[in-house]
């Protein structure tokens, strides 16, 4: 599976942003799906996650209530809505595939997309 992800781009706080990640291959629908981020010197962190039907989400507690995950596998594509945007999210975001264990532990996922940058200015 490659992913391909995309949308990123510069915003002001308070904006909304849609990241897509479009994957290859057959078996995306049948793998639970997520996006990390990392800010400049931090470490890589869970932002979301979604289960391959769609039916269990989970989100870091930073960002419940203003991102929204969610998956269209008739398109192998997977989406991370995010309103009301602080200059805190600004990051490199990271798209996911295939988890193998923790969904908020990097080290259980399989496949991982290049990468597009989010930058919130205040």
């Amino acid at each position: 599976v490659q992913l391909q992800a995309s949308g990123g781009g510069l915003v002001q706080a308070g904006d909304s942003l849609r990241l897509s990640c479009k994957a290859s291959g057959r078996a995306f629908s049948s793998y639970s799906v997520g996006w990390f981020r990392q800010a400049p010197g931090k470490e890589r962190e869970f932002v979301a996650a979604i289960s391959w039907v769609a039916t269990n989400a989970n989100y870091e507690d930073s960002v419940k209530d203003r991102f929204t995950i969610s998956r269209d596998n008739a398109k192998n594509t997977v989406y991370l809505q995010m309103n009301s945007l602080k200059p805190e999210d600004t990051a490199v975001y990271y798209c996911v595939a295939q988890n193998n264990g923790k969904r908020t532990e990097s080290r259980s996922w399989g496949y991982w997309g290049q990468g597009t940058l989010v930058t919130v200015s205040s």
